[in-house]
């Protein structure tokens, strides 16, 4: 069983529950999910099975989409609704709509953000989460993102009342803390802030339409139907350039073997799929490091 499974995460479960219940639904260990979902928050939770667990950090790695909502007028300890109040402050004006689209455009593009002290992020060896529980604040280094789009949901004109909250949408970039966005919105409203909602609407080419609940997983496990629902690796690397090759040059594709350029040298700026005759990927190739009449494979992923 091979390809790439998509969920619909439910809230109150990890990733790795998640991860854990495909393992025994599907009664396979090669499973792996491709970026972590905190509990509270739902969506698309692309999750690869068999050899597509080779290209769980291409799935990691693509560009997300959500759709949440922000709440103004109080701080949480892990910047979500589910943390301890930290800081609460009446809100005694009102905000326009033009006031809160410039604060998201202000947040749209290149950016820097701390990572929450309630993540996984690893310093000194030890996560972030650890330390937070135990009640000491890190000092973490900010990080360099990408906020391609940052859309205000709400049709209000004004916005008012002791504590206000509006959706938005947002495509970002790996490692992007969507929390930490709701309390930047916030600390740019001169008001303290968390998220009150979040879900995941797309990671990489996937979105919700193509998504599986647990329910519909286990009744085509017992249809026998499930490897039908199963999208292949090669809709997964959409993104990536193909060379189509014939059977001879697949057979040493196949044996992860290094090889001449080919003519196309636009497939040398980067990493590009070897296909074989029936489209199915074989390999994920990238110009030779030392040799530049070489090519080299990054990943073989076709079946010994």
């Amino acid at each position: 069983m091979d390809g790439v499974l998509v969920l619909n995460k439910p809230a109150g479960m990890t990733s790795h529950d998640c991860v854990f219940k495909v393992r025994k639904l599907l009664r396979t260990k090669k499973v792996g999910h491709t970026g972590t979902l905190d509990p509270d928050v739902t969506g698309v939770l692309p999750i690869c099975i068999g050899r597509a667990t080779k290209i769980v950090e291409y799935l990691t790695g693509a560009t997300k989409t959500y759709e949440g909502e922000v709440t103004i007028g109080f701080s949480t300890t892990t910047e979500d609704s589910s943390g301890d109040v930290v800081e609460r402050r009446e809100i005694n004006e009102t905000f326009t709509r033009a006031q809160i689209e410039t604060v998201l455009k202000s947040l749209t593009g290149t950016i820097e953000q701390v990572p929450p002290m309630y993540s996984a992020v690893k310093i000194n060896g030890k996560k972030l989460y650890e330390y937070a529980r135990q009640g000491i604040e890190i000092e973490r280094p900010a990080r360099t993102i990408q906020i391609y789009q940052f859309e205000l949901l709400d049709e209000r004109d004004i916005f008012t009342g002791e504590n206000i909250s509006f959706r938005f949408r947002v495509t970002c970039s790996k490692g992007t803390y969507v929390r930490t966005l709701a309390v930047m919105i916030g600390e740019k409203l001169g008001y303290p802030s968390h998220m009150s909602y979040l879900k995941r609407t797309g990671s990489g080419q996937f979105s919700l339409t193509d998504c599986l609940t647990f329910e519909q997983i286990e009744q085509a496990v017992e249809a026998g139907t499930i490897q039908s629902l199963l999208h292949p690796i090669e809709r997964a690397l959409f993104h990536l350039p193909k060379f189509k090759i014939n059977d001879t040059l697949a057979e040493k594709v196949r044996n992860g073997a290094v090889l001449p350029c080919p003519e196309d040298e636009s497939l040398l700026e980067g990493q590009f799929l070897m296909v074989d005759s029936t489209g199915k990927c074989m390999a994920i190739y990238a110009q030779h490091p030392t040799k530049k009449h070489l090519i080299k494979p990054v990943k073989v992923l076709a079946i010994d």
